[in-house]
C-alpha cells in the first residue's frame, strides 16, 4: 500500500468513526420518545416534533453554511469539531436542565443546526481524498451516518438488560450521546487531514438552483432522491416505535424491540458499503432502483407482520438494509451530472428540500396510525419508491447518464 493510499484509508476510517459517534445526537431524543411521553405526556405531533425539529434546524444550518462559506472559511476538521462540541452541549442541555417539551423542541433545533456543519463537510471531507471511488467512500461514510443515527436506540436498550421489565431512565441517553459527539470533535480535530483533492467550493448561487432542476439528468436524480427521503426518515423515526408495540402486545421482551429498533437503523450501514461498492461497479441507476424496488416492497409488506414480531422483525431488517443503501448514489449522481462550477449550490438545493420533505411524511404516521392502526400506516410511505424509480428509470435512458459512475449507467 502506498503512502498516500494509507493515509486515504486512515482519514476515511477516523472520518467514519466521528460522523458515527457525532451523528448518535439526530435521534438521541426520538429513541426514548415511549419516556418522554410518559414523563411529559406528549401528544402525537409533539412526539413527531421530536425529529423534526432536528430536520428544520438541519436544513437553516446547511443553508446558512453554504451562503456564508462557511466549510470553506475554516479547515473542514475543525469546522466538523466546533459543531459536534456545540451539538453535543445543545443535546446535554435538554438531560441536565429541561422539564418540558417546549424548551426540548428548541435545543432540538439548535442541534439539528449544528448537524449540518457534520453531515455536509464529512461529505466534503471524502471528496478531498476519493475520486475514481468516491461511490465507496460516499457510501463507507453514509454507513457512519446510519449507525450513528442508531447508536440511541441502542444505548436505550441496554439498562432494559439489566432491569427486564423496567423503562429506562431518558436522560442518561441524552448524556451518552452527547458524550459520544464529544469524542467525535476530538477525532475530528486531532486525528482528521484534508485530502490532495481539496478544492475551495464555489459559492452558493441561487440562479443556478434553478437550473438544478431544469437539466435534465440532475432533474431526474433530484426526483429519485427526493422519493428516497419521502420514506426514510419516517421509517427511521417511526419503525422501532412499530416493533416495540408489536412486542408489547405479543408479550416479547421490550429491551428486544429496543435493540432490534437499534439493528434496523444500524444494518443500513452496511447496505450503504456494498451499494457504494456495486454502484462505481454497476452503475448509480441500477443500484438505485433495485434498493428503491426492495424498500418500497418492505413499505407495503410491513404492516402485514404486525401480529407476527419474528417476521416483522426479519422484515424491518430487511427494509433498513435497503432504505439507505440509495441515499449517496444520489448526491453522488449530482456530483458527476451537474455544472462542476456550482456543485455546492446543486447539493445544497438538493438537500434542503429533502430533509424539507421529510417533515410531512415524519408527521403524517401518528395520523395514520391513530386512524388505521399500525398495520397500515407504513402503505403511504411505498409511493417515494415509486416516484423514485420512475424518476431513476428515466434518467438511465438519456445519454448524459453515461457521466455517472465511470460509464456505468
Amino acid at each position: 500500500m502506498t503512502r498516500i493510499n494509507y493515509q486515504k484509508w486512515r482519514n476515511l476510517l477516523l472520518l467514519s468513526v466521528a460522523e458515527l459517534l457525532a451523528m448518535a445526537l439526530w435521534f438521541s431524543a426520538s429513541a426514548v420518545v415511549p419516556q418522554l411521553t410518559q414523563a411529559w405526556q406528549l401528544s402525537g405531533g409533539q412526539q413527531s416534533w421530536m425529529t423534526m425539529s432536528v430536520q428544520i434546524g438541519f436544513v437553516i444550518g446547511a443553508l446558512i453554511s453554504a451562503v456564508f462559506n462557511l466549510a470553506d472559511r475554516f479547515p473542514i476538521p475543525y469546522f466538523f469539531a466546533l459543531n459536534a462540541l456545540a451539538g453535543a452541549a445543545f443535546n446535554a442541555c435538554i438531560a441536565l436542565f429541561v422539564y418540558h417539551p417546549e424548551p426540548a423542541l428548541l435545543m432540538r433545533f439548535c442541534t439539528g443546526v449544528t448537524l449540518a456543519g457534520i453531515y455536509p463537510p464529512g461529505m466534503k471531507l471524502v471528496a478531498t481524498w476519493c475520486k475514481a471511488d468516491r461511490g465507496l467512500g460516499v457510501g463507507l461514510l453514509v454507513g457512519a451516518i446510519t449507525v450513528g443515527s442508531a447508536l440511541p436506540h441502542l444505548l436505550n436498550a441496554i439498562p432494559s438488560l439489566f432491569a427486564a421489565g423496567s423503562i429506562p431512565p431518558w436522560r442518561p441517553v441524552l448524556l451518552a450521546a452527547s458524550g459520544a459527539a464529544t469524542i467525535a470533535a476530538a477525532i475530528a480535530a486531532i486525528g482528521v487531514k484534508t485530502g490532495p483533492f481539496l478544492t475551495a467550493a464555489p459559492k452558493l448561487n441561487w440562479r443556478y438552483a434553478g437550473a438544478v432542476f431544469a437539466e435534465r439528468g440532475t432533474r431526474l436524480a433530484n426526483f429519485g432522491y427526493l422519493g428516497h427521503m419521502w420514506e426514510l426518515y419516517a421509517m427511521w423515526a417511526w419503525t422501532p416505535l412499530l416493533l416495540l408495540t408489536s412486542y408489547q402486545q405479543a408479550g416479547w421482551s421490550e429491551a428486544g424491540a429496543r435493540l432490534a429498533g437499534f439493528g434496523i437503523v444500524a444494518i443500513g450501514g452496511v447496505g450503504s458499503v456494498v451499494a457504494g461498492v456495486l454502484a462505481d461497479r454497476w452503475g448509480r441507476t441500477s443500484v438505485t432502483l433495485a434498493s428503491l424496488a426492495a424498500s418500497g416492497s418492505c413499505a407495503l409488506l410491513v404492516g402485514f407482520c404486525f401480529h407476527a414480531p419474528l417476521l416483522l422483525t426479519l422484515v424491518c431488517l430487511l427494509w433498513g438494509f435497503a432504505v439507505v443503501a440509495d441515499s449517496a448514489q444520489f448526491s453522488t449522481a449530482i456530483t458527476e451530472l451537474g455544472d462542476p462550477r456550482y456543485v455546492g449550490t446543486a447539493l445544497t438545493v438538493q438537500t434542503s428540500l429533502g430533509f424539507l420533505l421529510t417533515l410531512f411524511t415524519i408527521r403524517m404516521i401518528p395520523p395514520l396510525v391513530e386512524a388505521w392502526g399500525w398495520e397500515w400506516a407504513f402503505w403511504i410511505l411505498a409511493l417515494g419508491p415509486v416516484f423514485g424509480i420512475w424518476n431513476m428509470w428515466r434518467l438511465r435512458q438519456l445519454p448524459e447518464a453515461i457521466a455517472m459512475a465511470s460509464g456505468n449507467r
